[in-house]
């Protein structure tokens, strides 16, 4: 039996401490209501009936209502106070701490991988896992952005994967894709392509480099007959030059080195590892030379192949035949590792793990100048030379060393304030050195 409205407007909560006593039993409740009023007046929040006979709804479902009401308008106000939060602020770029000032530095997204390169670029290049940066030389300003599909192994990798090398020379660079050799041009999206290979070559590729004439490659046949084919692109006609199958596991030295039509590679195979030469017109050997099994690195200039021999010595190799020239060995009581070399045509500068830098006369082997830098060297440590001065980089901490490339005198070190884990990198133009580690690259003045 439902009480009476008189009964219910009588009901009230026991008074409370504190309160009056015209407080203590007072609800929520409409004007009227507590003379006994059954039903709430007409409002457009309510939508009761006024004149027109609209509908009416009861005092629970406005309470439901206006709370439904005000959890929306919390969500929104706290929606809002999110969304009108101001961006992070840009993280600050590293300041010089020694060396010549900047002309413009840029600081990327996340951290650089420029082992992916097969080359030294001639242009400024920002390459992460986002894509190929493209900068201004003058200014540091992106101005565009190539994006690469990235290897199914982490990035970066040591390990040669279709896709993950990208190749780099003048102002191109070139990627593999499912059986054909795509070309993306750095500032100029109008003169790219794409050349699929003939089918019988195969549709796993991977491109080693390139000599500013011919891109290089290996093709993995489907179905795998057990040898590979190598092949050679030439970009400006934007056609395959040639095409044979590979003697055994085949692959150039890095950088790609190519002088006077002919380039050097190694073979290794179950006869055992060759330096070979190899004419970049037909892809015909020229020459071969056994070497150590152990061989993992050789560089090459105008005149000469220069091989490791043992972990500390160096011989240079006539280009033209492989007949030995001449070479040099470490002491009996020293212990360092020799790592790659580099040449200018007149000097071969050559770096230690110990943080020692030789140079050689090129023609005779003639030891020249000795300089000892106050930091260790690695294999990403590669030396630079740039006109009458050699840059060697070091680790983010250490800086790059200005030598002089004549007499081994320091010029200038340059740090920044920029914290990181990567050694330097480095490249240059006519005009600049561009020098970076980890998020950050430098563009200086060249001496």
């Amino acid at each position: 039996m439902q009480p009476a409205g008189s009964d219910r407007s009588e009901a009230r909560v026991p008074e409370q401490p504190g309160r009056p006593d015209g407080e203590a039993g007072a609800s929520w409740q409409w004007d009227g209501e507590e003379d006994g009023g059954s039903e709430a007046p007409e409002d457009v929040v309510s939508g009761g009936a006024g004149e027109d006979g609209g509908p009416r709804l009861s005092r629970r479902r406005l309470l439901t209502g206006a709370g439904v009401l005000a959890a929306g308008g919390a969500v929104w106000a706290f929606s809002r106070a999110g969304g009108g939060a101001d961006p992070a602020p840009p993280r600050p770029r590293p300041t010089r701490l020694a060396g010549p000032e900047p002309l413009w530095t840029y600081r990327g997204p996340e951290a650089m991988t420029p082992e992916r390169l097969s080359d030294r670029p001639s242009r400024p290049v920002f390459l992460s896992r986002s894509g190929l940066q493209v900068l201004d030389p003058a200014t540091g300003t992106p101005v565009r952005t190539l994006d690469f599909a990235l290897p199914k192994t982490d990035w970066p990798s040591d390990v040669e994967l279709s896709n993950g090398r990208v190749v780099i020379g003048g102002d191109r660079v070139y990627t593999a894709s499912n059986g054909h050799v795509d070309s993306r041009h750095l500032t100029d999206p109008a003169s790219e392509w794409s050349l699929p290979l003939p089918e019988e070559l195969g549709t796993g590729i991977t491109l080693f480099g390139c000599d500013g004439d011919l891109v290089y490659g290996r093709a993995m046949p489907r179905p795998y007959n057990g040898s590979d084919n190598l092949f050679a692109v030439r970009y400006r006609e934007n056609v395959v030059t040639w095409a044979r199958p590979s003697t055994g596991s085949e692959r150039p030295l890095t950088p790609l080195t190519s002088v006077g039509g002919r380039v050097p590679f190694f073979d290794t195979s179950t006869a055992g590892t060759h330096l070979v030469l190899l004419e970049t017109a037909t892809g015909k050997r020229l020459w071969e030379m056994p070497v150590e099994v152990s061989l993992n690195w050789a560089v090459a200039d105008a005149e000469h192949v220069y091989a490791p021999a043992g972990t500390a010595g160096l011989r240079a190799l006539r280009l033209a035949d492989g007949a030995p020239r001449w070479s040099v060995a470490p002491g009996p009581n020293e212990e360092w590792r020799l790592l790659p070399p580099v040449s200018d045509g007149t000097r071969v500068y050559v770096p230690r793990d110990d943080g020692v830098v030789t140079a050689y006369a090129a023609a005779t082997g003639a030891r020249l100048w000795v300089h000892r830098l106050p930091f260790r060297l690695d294999r990403r440590s590669r030396p630079l030379p740039a006109g009458p001065t050699l840059f060697v980089p070091g680790p983010a901490a250490a800086g790059v060393c200005a030598l002089d490339a004549a007499t081994g005198e320091e010029r200038w070190t340059f740090r920044d304030s920029g914290p990181g884990v990567d050694v330097w990198s480095l490249s240059n133009d006519a005009q600049r050195l561009y020098a970076g580690h980890d998020d950050v690259l430098h563009a200086l003045p060249l001496p």
